[in-house]
């Protein structure tokens, strides 16, 4: 059967079993074969084929891209004459195709001595701005060699006409309001986790958005207000909590967005969302890329007595009362211009935030994208043209405060700022360019980052990027049918590109699918470092870290760069003294508690959270930093002591090492130029010219919070408080309750794994078993223990000295990588499960606990279905503690009391933390940049 006759059965197969349209073609194979039948006038399929060349055809750098480039210029050059596509109409469809072939055939047509075709493609071009050194460096040739047209489109460029003649944003939106959850909105909702294997089908992703009777209530609010766009809102909440997805945005733009280009099937932008407490900044930057609105809408606010005194209910949570209603339906009208939200003539709230000059200009181009490639054109033209750039675009906002210090952020901004014209250093608030060092794609969104790439015409990683790694942790607990079609092709996208794979596309060397984050924080081998990572649990224990969507990891893949603010921090110190039997997880929640209770407002919220920790390892100083999301946090930085930060950059050596013995390295020899860089950082500290980065002493922050050691009394659990009667206040990880509160509460699984936990963990669950065995004799589990070691190098280690052992004698199941499981568990028995290195149970999307159960876990997530569904009879329960509390739980299927606990735990050191003996901060210096590498 030819490849037509196969798409057109999957055509119908996907009509008849989801009710979607035909998928959109990447394949060159069958775009020729299209174009065969497009070129035999009298063929049956001939009018379908042409709809689906039109169409139907993925542009950027796909294969099919490059066919139909081909076809285009054979068309434009007379070579083939089409009634139904004109020349003329074939330049229109080379100008939606973005980049790559399209760029390649509008290069030869334009620099070619032929003047018919020659005006009309540079026409063309002066619209284009994914262009690469391949593309500018035949421009400049040309131009150097005397070629007007190539002249004439470097000055476009030069004047950004590709940007200024662009129409500006509408100065009035109507909106029609959709509150789509009460409380904070995960991206879950938005992308379910367990959908994951579908996110690189965008239109088939997007049915699993909310819930099918919410998109025909979308739909039928669209159908009675066709002159307005539906505004999804978080009422009571903030909206795209938790996690980073790309998918998200592209699902509300989906149902609620206008369509990208009439070309280009199911890619749709510009749509607008709010929340009550606006929106997460990971969830903001995918607003960015598509050139969308995100409000702030405060429309509850605290109620005040008399006296002006904050109203609070019985459980000394504040009061809210609405200052105005945004009840689904409401016609509302957002005024660009005013940057005010309207009820007809009523004004609302100001909404300036949303309207920044770099916001509008987003808007403007129809996403972040084509402004940071247009001002690297711009740049490219005028520096070619040996002319100044005219000032088109916003000023980067550069604030500088004259006798003000450096927070440890500020510092690592400065130092990797690029762009920047102040002489001065730059403090929270600038908006800035950065040259970011280490990337992260994780493999359930990158199949979504592979499409980003190609659509911005990116063949290969950026040269100024250090490292870079493509994982395969989230999809590691089961070897099914969707990862074997997915992953595979990720994998040799993702090599071919240039990044370390964790599979090799060749089967050399075994799958490592060790947790993203945990590889991450080794590759980073600079504490001055910025990581972009396409999870919200990238949050590195060593430089600075920043979860992102699938589209702003393939934007720092091509370009080595992210475009964003210097965020405002928050200072978190430690006094007093850890109780013998406490872990560190404990000392994490006590954190969030504290804050909460000093302050009443989450004050970490977008911001960055600078921890000084000091003398704890980055395995175990991670986390902290890895439960920084689930604060709300922009990122978390640790303030490590010299000898601390060498100890740990030795041992991301090491494990460096051991993935180039694997046969990971890669043709460039990424990992070898990290151990050199961790090398050069090493003597740098050791030498005193480079110390460990610490703030100044008379920086300035947000705020400050202490952490009392002395309180923590108790094992401290994050709750979703499930039952609580306020919608609003559930699933929020703001909820922090100690072991007591949870008196004989029944448990029905335990899990030990994912990103929370390291080495340390490990050995701790060996050591409570021969405790409990000492004591009781034998072990027993009355709960599923289901384990998940993050790393491949933690279990090894553990075999060599002789704790994996133990775990085996208890276990009743453990992995076999020789034979992974095919399909996800649906039943547990009261066992201990060895289960593969991996995300396991947190990521939603393979294996979770059954319906209804209530779960203790060291997991980060406590979204409603995530870990665990609701059942028919009893809401799922997800609640989060400490590694010792899990597996004691486990054994006795329900929370010990804290004698069970204290003496579970006897005479094992749970955490090395105390904190530092000295304040962990520097005197004053001057900010130091690297150079531009554009």
């Amino acid at each position: 059967m030819s490849l037509y006759l196969e798409y057109v059965e999957e055509i119908k197969s996907r009509n008849t079993d989801l009710g979607l349209a035909p998928k959109p073609i990447d394949s060159a194979e069958l775009l020729a074969e299209i174009i065969e039948q497009i070129k035999d006038s009298a063929h049956e399929h001939r009018e379908d084929s042409l709809h689906f060349f039109i169409y139907n055809t993925l542009p950027g750098t796909t294969s099919a891209a490059g066919e139909k480039a081909q076809f285009l210029k054979e068309i434009i050059l007379g070579d083939f004459a089409l009634a139904e596509i004109t020349p003329t109409f074939a330049f229109e469809l080379l100008s939606h195709m973005k980049g790559g072939p399209s760029i390649d055939v509008l290069l030869d047509l334009a620099l070619s001595d032929d003047t018919s075709v020659s005006k009309p493609a540079a026409k063309v071009l002066k619209t284009q701005v994914f262009l690469y050194e391949a593309d500018t460096s035949r421009l400049e040739d040309a131009f150097k060699a005397g070629n007007a047209i190539a002249k004439d489109i470097l000055e476009s460029y030069a004047r950004a006409d590709f940007f200024t003649q662009l129409p500006e944003i509408d100065e009035k939106i109507e909106v029609v309001t959709y509150i789509a959850g009460e409380g904070d909105i995960s991206t879950d909702l938005l992308s379910p986790g367990h959908q994951a294997h579908s996110r690189a089908d965008r239109e088939l992703h997007g049915q699993c958005m909310i819930t099918p009777q919410a998109q025909k209530e979308i739909q039928a609010l669209q159908a009675k207000h066709p002159n307005a766009k539906v505004m999804l809102i978080a009422e009571k909440g903030t909206m795209g909590v938790g996690s980073s997805r790309m998918s998200g945005v592209n699902n509300v733009a989906l149902w609620a967005g206008k369509q990208a280009s009439p070309y280009v099937p199911f890619i749709n932008i510009a749509p607008v969302v709010a929340g009550t407490n606006g929106i997460s900044p990971i969830f903001l930057t995918t607003v960015d890329v598509t050139g969308g609105i995100g409000l702030d809408l405060k429309n509850w606010v605290k109620k005040v007595d008399a006296n002006g005194k904050t109203v609070v209910d019985e459980n000394g949570d504040a009061v809210l009362e609405e200052a105005y209603s945004v009840a689904t339906g409401t016609v509302l009208t957002i005024d660009t211009k005013a940057k005010t939200l309207f009820n007809g003539s009523q004004e609302l709230v100001d909404i300036s935030s949303a309207f920044t000059p770099q916001k509008v200009e987003f808007m403007k181009a129809g996403g972040s994208y084509a402004v940071v490639f247009g001002k690297k054109l711009q740049t490219f033209a005028a520096e070619t043209l040996g002319v100044d750039a005219p000032a088109v675009f916003a000023f980067s906002k550069e604030t500088s405060i004259e006798g003000q210090g450096l927070t440890a952020v500020e510092k690592i901004f400065n130092r990797n700022a690029v762009g920047v014209t102040s002489k001065n250093a730059l403090h929270a608030g600038s908006d800035v360019r950065v040259k970011v060092n280490i990337v992260g794609s994780q493999d359930t969104t990158g199949p979504m980052t592979c499409q980003e790439l190609e659509a911005m015409a990116a063949s290969t990683i950026s040269p100024i990027v250090d490292g870079a790694y493509q994982s395969g942790c989230h999809t590691a607990s089961v070897w099914d049918s969707k990862a074997k079609a997915n992953i595979p092709k990720l994998m040799s996208f993702m090599h071919a590109f240039g990044l370390i794979t964790a599979r090799d596309p060749k089967g050399i060397y075994p799958a490592m699918t060790d947790v993203i984050h945990k590889v991450l924080n080794d590759l980073t081998v600079d504490d001055r470092a910025i990581i972009i990572g396409g999870d919200s649990h990238t949050r590195m224990s060593k430089g600075v870290a920043f979860g992102a969507d699938s589209g702003t990891v393939a934007l720092a893949l091509a370009t080595g760069e992210a475009n964003m603010p210097i965020p405002e921090s928050v200072k978190v110190t430690f006094k007093g003294h850890m109780k013998s039997y406490m872990d560190f997880r404990d000392v994490v929640h006590a954190t969030q508690a504290q804050m909460l209770k000093q302050f009443g407002d989450n004050v970490f919220q977008g911001r960055v959270i600078e921890v000084h920790i000091g003398t704890l390892l980055a395995d175990q100083a991670f986390t902290f930093t890895d439960w920084t999301a689930e604060m709300k946090a922009k990122a978390s930085i640790c303030i490590s002591e010299d000898d601390t930060l060498i100890a740990s950059l030795e041992i991301a050596k090491s494990r460096i090492q051991i993935m180039i013995g694997k046969g990971m390295e890669n043709p460039a020899k990424t990992l070898q130029g990290l151990i050199d860089i961790a090398n050069k950082r090493i003597e740098g500290i050791k030498s005193g010219v480079t110390p460990a980065l610490t703030p100044d002493n008379n920086a300035k922050y947000y705020a400050e919070v202490i952490v009392d050691l002395d309180q923590i009394n108790e094992p401290m659990i994050a709750d979703p408080d499930v039952n609580n009667e306020d919608v609003s206040k559930r699933y929020t990880h703001d909820v922090i309750r100690p072991v007591s509160f949870y008196k004989d509460k029944h448990v029905d699984l335990g899990f030990v794994g994912s990103c929370m936990v390291h080495k340390g963990d490990m050995q701790i669950i060996a050591q409570m078993f021969r405790n409990i065995e000492k004591q009781n004799g034998k072990i027993e589990f009355k709960a599923p223990l289901v384990v998940a070691p993050p790393t491949y190098n933690i279990v090894d280690e553990l075999k060599a000295e002789g704790d994996w052992e133990i775990l085996q004698k208890y276990s009743g199941f453990e992995f076999d990588d020789a034979h992974p499981k095919n399909a996800a568990r649906t039943k547990y028995e009261n066992i201990l499960y060895l289960e593969r290195p991996g995300c396991n149970l947190c990521m939603g999307n393979q294996e979770k606990a059954e319906p209804g159960d209530t779960v203790i876990a060291t997991s980060t997530r406590l979204f409603q279905g995530r870990v665990v569904a609701d059942s028919s009879e009893k809401k799922g329960e997800s609640l989060l503690g400490s590694t010792p509390l899990v597996v004691l739980s486990s054994m006795l299927g329900r929370f010990p009391s804290m004698d069970e606990y204290t003496a579970a735990v006897e005479g094992i050191n749970l955490t090395d933390f105390a904190p530092p003996t000295h304040a962990l901060t520097s005197a004053p210096a001057v900010a130091v940049r690297i150079a531009d590498p554009s």
